[in-house]
Order: C-alpha cells, then sequence, then structure tokens
C-alpha cells in the first residue's frame, strides 16, 4: 500500500510540481485546493506520473480557520500519511483581512499551515516515521522580525511581510518533535514563474517607499531570477521530503539546489519564535470550531 503525502496549493505552480515529484516517488498524494476544475486536472497530471496510489483533490479554502480544522478532520480520518507538505502561501500589494478578520498574509502564510499542522500531529506521530515540509522563500530575509503583533506598526508592504513567522514555527516544531519519528524541514523553492510572482511581486506598492526609488533595477532582477520553471523550483521540497540523506535528521532549510543550507538569520530567535507561538494559539485556538478571533 502506497504511503499518503498530503500537499496544500496543489492545483498549480510549484505545490503541483511537488505533488508530481511525490507521485514519481510512490506517494498516494492528496492536494488541497480551492478550485475544482483545477483539482480535477491536477488530479490528471499527477496520475500520469504516479508510481504509487490514485491521487486525489480535496477542497478548501485554507484563507479560512473554520475550513483548515474541518480539512484536518478530513485528512486524519483518510488514515495514514507520510508526509505534509505545507506549500500555501500569498503575498499581496494592500492590506487585507480574511473571513477570520485576520490580516491575510500571517494568516495564509502562517497560521494556516500551523494549524493544518498542530491538527494533524497525532496522525503523523502514529504513523511515524513521518515527514513535515514547510515552504519558505529567502524573500522572508527582508521581513520584518518583530511578532509582538500580527500587524507591527507603520505601512503595509507586502515583500516586508510575506511569510515572516513560518520559519521561526518550523524551528520550534523540530526541536518539539525530536525523536517522536516525525521530522521537520523548511523548503527554499528560490525563483520560479507562477501565478504570484506574474502578479503581486511585480508591484511597486509591495516594497516600502525608499525601496521605490530602486525598482526598476530590483524589478529587472527579480524577473531574471524566477524566469525558472515550477518544476525546478519544487526540487526543494521533494527533496525535504523524500531523500534518504535526511533520514534521522531535523529543523533544517533545504535551498533551492536540494541541499541542506544555513537558516535565514533570526529564524531560531527565542524572543521571536515565544511571540510567533503565542499570536498562533491565540489567533488559531486548537480546539475552536466556529470561533475565529476576530480583530477590527
Amino acid at each position: 500500500m502506497s504511503r499518503r503525502a498530503i500537499v496544500t496549493a496543489g492545483t498549480g505552480g510549484i505545490g503541483l510540481e511537488t505533488a508530481k515529484g511525490l507521485a514519481r516517488h510512490g506517494y498516494a498524494v492528496t492536494v488541497v485546493g480551492r478550485n475544482a476544475e483545477r483539482g480535477a486536472s491536477a488530479v490528471e497530471e499527477i496520475a500520469a506520473v504516479a508510481n504509487g496510489g490514485a491521487p486525489r483533490f480535496v477542497a478548501a479554502d485554507l484563507a479560512s480557520l473554520d475550513n483548515v480544522r474541518a480539512l484536518a478532520a478530513q485528512l486524519a480520518a483518510d488514515g495514514p500519511l507520510g508526509v505534509l507538505v505545507n506549500n500555501v502561501g500569498a503575498m499581496f500589494a494592500q492590506r487585507q483581512r480574511t473571513v477570520d478578520g485576520i490580516e491575510a498574509s500571517f494568516a495564509v502564510n502562517h497560521l494556516s499551515p500551523y494549524l493544518l499542522t498542530e491538527l494533524l500531529l497525532d496522525r503523523l506521530r502514529a504513523d511515524a516515521p513521518s515527514r513535515i515540509v514547510n515552504v519558505s522563500s529567502a524573500a522572508i530575509k527582508t521581513a520584518r522580525r518583530t511578532f509582538d503583533a500580527v500587524e507591527p506598526p507603520g505601512g503595509y508592504y507586502g515583500f516586508h511581510w510575506y511569510g515572516r513567522a513560518n520559519l521561526a514555527y518550523t524551528v520550534h516544531l523540530a526541536e518539539r518533535l525530536r525523536g517522536a519519528g516525525v521530522t521537520v524541514f523548511a523548503a527554499d523553492p528560490g525563483g520560479a514563474a507562477t501565478d504570484m510572482t506574474d502578479g503581486t511581486m511585480t508591484s511597486p506598492k509591495i516594497v516600502s517607499p525608499p525601496l521605490r526609488l530602486l525598482w526598476p533595477l530590483v524589478r529587472r532582477t527579480f524577473e531574471r531570477s524566477t524566469a525558472g520553471p515550477a518544476s525546478v523550483a519544487a526540487r526543494s521540497s521533494v527533496f525535504a521530503a523524500t531523500a534518504d540523506s535526511l533520514d534521522g535528521r531535523t529543523g533544517l532549510l533545504v535551498g533551492p539546489e536540494a541541499r541542506p543550507v544555513p537558516l535565514f538569520r533570526g529564524a531560531a530567535d527565542p524572543r521571536a519564535i515565544e511571540n510567533v507561538l503565542r499570536l498562533s494559539r491565540q489567533l488559531a485556538p486548537l480546539n475552536s470550531v466556529g470561533h475565529g478571533v476576530r480583530h477590527p
């Protein structure tokens, strides 16, 4: 029987290529996304390269914490689980809020994978050895590293907010699960041409005003760095999920060349980790259904 893998935001781009890579390694892959039509197309593509069980699609809006809770319950009931890849991510040119009233970048890039992971931990422990892969990005090198609040003071600039909490959570979770048979990795896909890089990440509004003076140069450099296909960018996630060389290791960042690289500066800062966990538990309580924490 094929081991099962879950890939969030797995119906296109890097997520779909990650799902295909896991299917080639013999996993029965479940992809999560919002659009049923894209989900059906993704399942066809994955099935064409699969060397294991049949792939499937599960619909969920990962910006909704209640949707994440329902998704976790469904996935946990589906049976043994070997790999969870938290691939979902988003960047916004302007501040947005989710249905729970939470700033959308923090909710989608961190709270959603945090909550899904926490709710699947019993399943992952029971099916050990298993792996958790949280997709990160070198873009967080520019992120604000204060986590005293979800929304730090000052203007909203997506590039400085993107994915800023999830790497700290990854470091914490790796240590927390050390010896439990569940290993935890971050994966940096590097640059790739995706819907996000073709849209939001080409807008000067995602950086602070001083950097906008340099935007033409930054944009040209960025466009060159994201010219590669998603299949190449997926290598880090697939390696983190499947490589035998990572057996018994945990808490590593796998870089775009599909090998471990040093963690981004500040990722293991104890104060940052403590504040990330505090905010996560406050905004996404594990035992709450239908009671999202709302903010004005």
